[in-house]
């Protein structure tokens, strides 16, 4: 049986073609560790049976999540309510933040990221 995961952070490209816009996925998975994965991958996943995934927007509206093709046969990932483009998938925030978040709460757990550390984490200055 396949494994549902949310998808809850994307990686963007600035290329235009659908299916160059999205480079992974990233989300939770339910004993709390993160867990990402390129497109390339995330397509095989759901082709094989591995996985399904979905998006979901605030209300708690689900989309669920699709492998689809262009013109050119390229595969890529898109929510079943979008056209060509993955909107619902690039409107939700980057990877990179929800990796920073989760580097500060750890080290504010455990009491041992500095004042230094947590404002470059926070403002990268």
């Amino acid at each position: 049986m396949a494994r549902y995961l949310r998808i809850r952070h994307v990686i963007k490209t600035d290329l235009p073609s659908a299916h160059e816009q999205i480079r992974a996925i990233c989300g939770i998975k339910p004993d709390g560790s993160h867990w990402s994965l390129t497109q390339d991958e995330a397509v095989a996943q759901v082709e094989d049976g591995i996985s399904l995934f979905y998006v979901e927007r605030a209300g708690g509206r689900r989309f669920d999540v699709i492998v689809a093709m262009d013109l050119h046969a390229h595969k890529y990932l898109k929510a079943v309510a979008d056209g060509e483009r993955p909107d619902e998938l690039l409107y939700l925030p980057s990877c990179q933040q929800e990796m920073k978040v989760a580097r500060i709460i750890h080290h504010l757990v455990l009491g041992t990221g500095s004042a230094a550390f947590l404002w470059h984490e926070l403002f990268g200055k």
